[in-house]
């Protein structure tokens, strides 16, 4: 029997979904008006803001006469609200972005009252391994899910446990965040509740949670009288208002009586997780992945060891853009086309602002490197070799170059072409010369500076000469002058050559040693006899030896098929049909894929050429694949169309010094419809189970996904943010992916990484693989991904697990790339370079590293273990000694002191565990 109904009233306010921002946000601030009103007339009501703080603060934008009255209701308990920013899906940004939510989230709600103390996370589809420890990291210990929940869970609540071992109380929405939202107004809410408690209290011992609410929702206006009359009904159950803080405060379950959950939850037992999202829309999961690592890896980082004064609210403006964009309908890519446009506008925001605090870090740097120079800036933690790719300024006369590093060492480069000089030629009137002046500003003209502009009367001939630094005693007045004369001197339509020449250049490509997020300098010297050289991975090697259809760097070989699949060998271990293509009909929608009743698979290509790109170097050799299919131009749930489009698929190949896997970039012209494109690559053994990195941890999944009694078809395709592994195989990702790994045509296995799903609905009501709409059937034109696609990966066959592979590693150098700079001190002054911090420790990556305010002497750093082994890190910052070490938690505050040793700070860290801690430095880290 069922002795107390915790009724919580609220809303899920999905900000932007099925229409875009603002228009959902005149609903919003009018079932504001309507609970502030309702809550100040009706003392017991109680209200529950759907756990983001986006919606209070986005009513108060609209509504500022209303913050006094929403933070005495929030003070008094009546309205809760926090402790997220947005409601974010949880495999489509970062952990260090689920971090942030919280952290602005609950610092806003602070601002109005006390934080609801609850990792509330009703509709997120599906929930990842690290929740437990993110919530925790923040002093939050319980949570409250719906969807993902295995089978096994037959309460409502269990103990949830992430692989360091942190656990957190949960509550389970057996019955969804809305059980009790159609309970009221019909004159039967007696009985309708009746019906609820004795279908669906099973999970219950004794108290049952009634979630009155669901999507863009307002309590009704008579739901206090209707709750009041049921309260005079004899015998029946307490019903009692209240907030979920509020119900969830009441004793629960001793832990040690509660089921334990190992892990991420992505379980179709229960619910949905409409695993479709994971590929919908490409450019927005590339364009957060590509924010997000610009933010953590490079702004963030650089301005707090290198700025001195902190462009805090900038770095403030950018993750707000990056957080509210992690929406679970945002990113997602299962909203409407203008609800798209939005979200990636927004990352694209955040994006230009996270460059713009990275170059103007790096501008320290280039204010003291010589012209002529360049600045290499490594985001890593470690000293790293990399490779630059750029095109600088060499006299005609040299033979060999390469780079010379600060000490006077040259590092060899390799020659991959020289550009041509003549920018342009054309033939002017003798009248029209001194027009030509126009096309100059200040002193650029074709994106370089203006050098000289020579004058030969003779040949009748004009000869800008370009440089990178022009002359800064150019007079554009002067050669207007010089120009008139000329046109003065001559017949008025006499012909005159004009020639745009630039200087000459080389292409190169060199393995450059940085230090840890630091940065060195080197410029272009010339190779002879007496050269110092220093050492590299191309030192001492044969070079990347190229052929017409095959690359070799000593630790990987490729050789390109004739069916335009590669063959790649390292490590002991080779696979062949590497980057194979297979495309099917999907004439589902933006959440669910769906197969054709008659598909057509399309593997095979009409056509295949290979092209050599460059020349036999010691530091970089590269291939392009060019295949040709014909794909069916359209798919419905019959079958896909007869008629077919030419699509071309461009592979780039490549290998570098050094690196124990090939890189591949795949770009096409996407021009046929509700279709799914997949790269598939052969695992070296049959493989039964994957592991995938993303979230701040690595995941191990089988084959299969646990499948319910109704809902949707438990397709087993998962998500990988940085690599997925199985069979001695990894994929390296540019971007958030779906995978699965599937069987091969040889009877082995293949890992199926979705490149693109082309799709024109936002749900469909009738959907082979889903008993129910996920969504209104809407459609969804831009989400056919018409237009030019491309997808970046590498392939790293290995022996032995990904552990020991070091795969992650391998990951963290191939996803943050130096960047290179130009200098723009005086030129011939000396070379310089700076180290950052270091961070040793086996497993150990780094997560972020900032500055909390401008003045903080203190730089705060998170870091994981990403690895089933207990390890220590070991944290030094360059040439500055570090006077103190103190653990704090994800909001910064302070937990524990820890000892240094000889200016270093020795981290100890649990298997997976994710720890902050605050590093005080004796003096400024600058340039």
């Amino acid at each position: 029997m069922t002795s107390t109904v915790w009724l919580v009233p609220h809303t899920h306010w999905d900000r932007e979904w099925y229409e875009p921002f603002q228009r959902f946000r005149l609903r919003l601030v009018d079932l504001m008006d309507d609970v502030v009103d309702r809550a100040e007339a009706e003392p017991d009501f109680r209200f529950t803001m759907d756990g983001q703080m986006a919606a209070v603060d986005d009513y108060l934008e609209v509504r500022p006469e209303q913050t006094e009255r929403v933070r005495a209701l929030v003070a008094r308990g009546q309205l809760a609200i926090g402790p997220w920013r947005v409601l974010m899906d949880e495999f489509l940004c970062s952990g260090e972005t689920m971090i942030r939510n919280l952290e602005v989230g609950m610092a806003d709600a602070c601002r109005l009252g006390p934080v609801m103390p609850i990792g509330y996370l009703p509709d997120m589809f599906g929930h990842c391994a690290q929740m437990p420890q993110l919530l925790r990291h923040v002093g939050i210990e319980q949570a409250v899910v719906y969807r993902g929940v295995p089978a096994e869970v037959d309460r409502h609540e269990f103990w949830w446990r992430s692989p360091d071992g942190t656990g957190i109380r949960t509550e389970f929405l057996a019955n969804s965040y809305g059980n009790a939202a159609d309970v009221f107004g019909s004159g039967a809410a007696g009985a309708r509740l009746e019906a609820r408690l004795r279908t669906q209290s099973g999970a219950y011992a004794d108290d049952f949670l009634a979630m009155y609410g669901t999507d863009h929702a307002a309590p009704l206006p008579s739901l206090m009288a209707e709750v009041a009359a049921l309260q005079a009904v004899e015998g029946g159950p307490r019903v009692s208002v209240a907030t979920l803080t509020e119900y969830l405060a009441e004793p629960r379950t001793p832990q040690g009586q509660l089921r334990t959950v190992e892990g991420e939850l992505r379980s179709h037992a229960r619910a949905n997780i409409l695993p479709g999202v994971l590929s919908v829309r490409w450019q927005l999961k590339e364009a957060m992945a590509r924010t997000e690592r610009l933010l953590t890896r490079w702004a963030e980082p650089f301005a707090a060891l290198y700025l001195p004064a902190l462009p805090g609210h900038y770095l403030s403006m950018a993750w707000r853009r990056v957080i509210d964009s992690s929406c679970h309908d945002s990113v997602t890519g299962c909203g409407v086309d203008e609800t798209a446009v939005q979200v990636l506008a927004r990352l694209q925001e955040g994006e230009h602002a996270a460059q713009a605090v990275r170059d103007r870090a790096l501008t320290l740097a280039a204010a003291i490197a010589p012209a002529g120079s360049l600045v290499i800036a490594n985001p890593l933690p470690t000293e790293r070799e990399d490779v630059i790719d750029v095109t600088v300024p060499v006299p005609e006369h040299w033979s060999a170059v390469g780079f010379e590093r600060p000490g006077g060492r040259v590092v060899a480069a390799q020659e991959i072409s020289r550009p041509t000089t003549e920018l342009a030629r054309e033939t002017v009137r003798s009248a029209d010369l001194p027009r030509l002046m126009h096309r100059v500003h200040d002193r650029e003209l074709f994106g370089l500076q203006v050098r000289d502009i020579e004058l030969d009367p003779e040949a009748r001939r004009v000869t800008f000469r370009l440089a990178d630094h022009g002359d800064p005693d150019f007079d554009a007045i002067a050669a207007e002058a010089l120009l008139h004369g000329a046109a003065d001197a001559a017949p008025a339509d006499a012909p005159w050559e004009v020639v745009t020449a630039d200087e000459p250049r080389r292409r190169l490509a060199a393995a450059v040693t940085t230090p840890a997020l630091g940065w060195t300098t080197v410029r272009v010297a010339e190779l002879t006899a007496t050269t110092r050289t220093a050492p590299s991975s191309a030192t001492g090697r044969p070079g990347i030896r190229q052929g017409d259809r095959v690359l070799d760097n000593g630790l990987v070989q490729v050789r390109v098929d004739d069916d335009g699949t590669l063959t790649v060998t390292a490590d002991g271990v080779t696979l062949r049909g590497v980057g194979r293509l297979v495309d099917g009909g999907d004439p589902g929608d933006s959440y669910n894929y769906a197969p054709p009743a008659r598909d057509v698979r399309v593997s095979e290509p009409t056509a295949v050429a290979v092209t050599a790109l460059g020349s036999e170097g010691p530091v970089v050799g590269a291939l392009r694949v060019d295949r040709r299919y014909e794909l069916p131009a359209t798919s419905d749930l019959a079958g896909r169309s007869e008629t077919t489009e030419p699509t071309a698929v461009a592979m780039h190949v490549e290998l570098r010094a050094g690196e124990p896997f090939v890189r591949l970039r795949l770009d096409w012209l996407n021009v046929t419809r509700d279709h799914r494109l997949r790269v598939h690559v052969p695992t070296a053994e049959p493989a039964a189970v994957s592991h995938a990195q993303g979230q701040l941890a690595v995941v191990e999944r089988g084959r299969t996904a646990e499948a319910g009694p109704v809902g949707e078809y438990p397709l087993p395709t998962f998500p990988a943010e940085r690599f997925v592994d199985a069979g001695g195989v990894a994929v390296l990702l540019g971007r958030t992916v779906e995978y699965e790994v599937v069987d091969s045509p040889d009877g082995g296995t293949e890992i199926a990484v979705t490149a693109l799903r082309s799709i024109g609905y936002l749900s469909r009501n009738v959907h082979p693989y889903r008993s129910e709409p996920a969504g209104p059937q809407l459609p969804t034109p831009d989400a056919q991904a018409v237009g030019p696609c491309h997808l970046s990966l590498a392939v790293m066959p290995h022996q032995g697990s990904w552990a020991a592979a070091e795969v992650a590693e391998a990951t963290e150098a191939y996803l943050h790339p130096v960047v290179v700079t130009r200098g723009a001190a005086p030129a011939g002054g000396p070379l310089a370079q700076a180290e950052g911090l270091s961070l040793l420790g086996a497993g150990v990556q780094l997560v972020s590293l900032r500055r909390r305010a401008d003045a903080d002497t203190a730089v705060e750093v998170r870091l994981v273990n990403t690895s089933a082994q207990p390890t220590v890190a070991v944290l030094g910052l360059g040439a500055v000694a570090v006077r103190s070490v103190a653990r704090v938690d994800g909001l910064g505050r302070e937990l524990a002191e820890l000892p240094t040793e000889e200016g270093r700070a020795r981290i100890p860290l649990r298997p997976w565990e994710i720890a902050a801690v605050r590093v005080d430095v004796a003096a400024p880290l600058q340039p």
